[in-house]
């Protein structure tokens, strides 16, 4: 058996990657108008995969629709790296190398909480309670996030060369 509290662990190294990037990487240079668009989508791929996993129960076929969602979201995100590849320094494009090795396991731990809450029975997870308010909690936060990529990179910050 197995506490489900290892499973928030990947979910802890993304959010210390994703404001990594967001707080030091992206503010040390322009963000392209792709990105300040595209980020925000990627973010939108995350939250619809989460979404689900509150919305609806696990059954055979909700589980493979979960699956494309999920597969979608990290091949979505890749789209950026071409844009990347011209604007980025190494250390950035490392932390998207371990941003593109924590998606899918950031999945794959959701959808272990998913089935384990549930199903009461047949789980090799130990729940310990917390594990819905958790979900719900992080799927919240994901909002936020995309909130906040969509509002401040589009609406509310501007180039240093454009201040006065």
């Amino acid at each position: 058996m197995l506490s489900s509290r290892y499973l928030l662990i990947p979910f802890v190294l993304q959010m210390l990657c994703m404001a990594g990037d967001e707080l030091y990487f992206h503010r040390q240079r322009k963000l392209t108008r792709w990105e300040r668009i595209g980020h925000p989508l990627d973010t939108l791929t995350v939250l619809l995969c989460f979404a689900w996993v509150l919305i609806v129960p696990p059954t055979t076929v909700s589980l493979f629709i979960y699956a494309g969602l999920c597969i979608f979201s990290c091949l979505f995100i890749t789209k950026d790296e071409f844009v990347h590849q011209k604007y980025c320094q190494a250390g950035e494009h490392w932390l998207h190398a371990l941003l593109f090795i924590l998606h899918p396991l950031l999945f794959i731990c959701a959808g272990l909480l998913w089935y384990a809450i549930n199903q009461q029975a047949n789980s090799f997870l130990v729940l310990e309670g917390f594990e819905r308010a958790f979900l719900i909690g992080n799927t919240c936060l994901i909002f936020l996030f995309g909130m906040y990529q969509l509002l401040y990179w589009n609406f509310l910050w501007h180039p240093v060369s454009a201040r006065k």
